[in-house]
């Protein structure tokens, strides 16, 4: 399953991945879920917000328990963020079955599309419109870089873009929702290869507008500039600074500029602020301070700055009998906070959910040096397994 999957979106010049949302690579990664669901004789289903669903067992029936992940990525992203929870989820169904395991509750495998947010901005799009989270209006007036609509984008891959919404009856007979998924940081490098998530801190996106002057780089007096380049990189040397006051995040990781000529003051610098804190309120201080940074800087530039919240996810604790339950039953495993969203973060407000992590031994994530060794992989198979069987099995 792996070597098949590996080459899909993969870019020659960077070896990273770019799996994004209704595009080709993300087509051919579905055309592979769906191949993997059939050749084990599973129900295949496509829900209504492009959710891929592999079926043991009856899909309406009631208390079903879920695993899986998705397979789009960040641009040049790792390859395990995502595909390693959906792989290891078909891998862990092959192992009971192996085992001889008899099912008493419906079991199925998910792959959530859109869950890195690397076309339409907002991440978890296919979790968040399920569980009601993201509205139908909302996902309407989601555009990529090239001012492409979400709706529009998901008919051209073939999928009917006026069923999107709320699937709260499909949630409502989900029991409990469990996810594997590589560690994206070093808790385990010391310890065992496989813990369970406690929490997901706060997080959000938010859009810094610098609105300057354009004017000739050559001829334009120093005295004389709107520059918006200089109050985007004052703050985000501010957003670095506060962040690590605060014992938080803050990351500047996305620009656009325009009218982005070398000999041409910009007009406009639009830069993308990711930032996390272990609670919202520490996360709202945070970005206030960012923002009080920007506009200040912005004064003294002579350039407007405006500010726009895209998405914010707030504190997710895990289901805190399921968590304890996993951690006891696989040993008493780490339990680890993590500051990365997922989609069973966006669906612990309405079904119990859990996450499972493998080890990363360089802690390194959403790049191209992102790994998991194969031994580690394995592990978290058997303890995906170990779980399915204890939730789906029981009577």
């Amino acid at each position: 399953m792996w070597a098949e999957l590996l080459p899909v979106g993969r870019s020659a010049s960077s070896g990273g991945y770019r799996r994004f949302a209704w595009n080709s690579a993300d087509a051919e990664c579905r055309a592979w879920f769906e191949e993997q669901a059939r050749s084990r004789g599973l129900t295949y289903e496509l829900d209504r917000n492009g959710n891929q669903w592999a079926w043991l067992g009856d899909p309406s029936g009631e208390g079903a328990v879920v695993t899986g992940s998705h397979l789009d990525s960040v641009p040049d992203g790792g390859a395990f963020d995502g595909p390693l929870g959906v792989v290891s989820s078909f891998a862990a169904l092959d192992e009971l079955r192996l085992r001889g395991a008899e099912f008493s509750r419906p079991l199925a495998i998910v792959n959530f599309g859109d869950e890195e947010g690397a076309r339409f901005g907002v991440a978890c799009v296919g979790s968040r419109l399920s569980a009601g989270v993201l509205s139908r209006e909302q996902a309407f007036e989601l555009r990529d870089a090239d001012g492409v609509r979400l709706p529009d984008a998901m008919e051209r891959a073939g999928h009917d873009p006026g069923a999107i919404g709320a699937d709260g009856d499909r949630l409502a007979r989900i029991g409990a929702f469990v996810e594997l998924h590589v560690e994206q940081g070093r808790y385990l490098t010391q310890g065992q290869p496989v813990g369970v998530a406690s929490a997901i801190w706060p997080h959000g996106r938010w859009r810094f507008d610098f609105h300057g002057e354009a004017n000739h780089a050559g001829t334009t007096r120093i005295e004389d500039r709107r520059d918006p380049m200089l109050t985007y990189a004052n703050t985000v040397l501010a957003a670095r600074k506060k962040a690590k006051l605060a014992g938080a995040l803050a990351t500047f990781g996305k620009v656009a500029v325009e009218p982005n000529g070398t000999n041409a003051i910009a007009s406009l610098v639009r830069g993308w602020l990711d930032s996390r804190a272990a609670d919202e309120r520490t996360l709202d201080a945070l970005v206030e301070e960012i923002r009080q940074a920007a506009y200040e800087r912005g004064a003294r530039d002579g350039v407007r700055v405006e500010l726009t919240r895209e998405s914010f996810t707030p504190v997710v604790d895990f289901d805190s009998p399921l968590r304890d339950r996993l951690a006891k039953l696989l040993g008493n495993v780490p339990v680890l906070p993590t500051g990365a969203g997922h989609d069973a973060g966006i669906l612990a407000s309405v079904i119990p959910t859990a996450m499972l992590f493998v080890r990363n031994p360089s802690g390194v994530s959403h790049s191209p040096a992102e790994h998991a060794e194969e031994p580690d992989c394995l592990a978290g198979v058997a303890a995906l397994a170990d779980v399915l069987e204890d939730l789906a099995c029981q009577p």
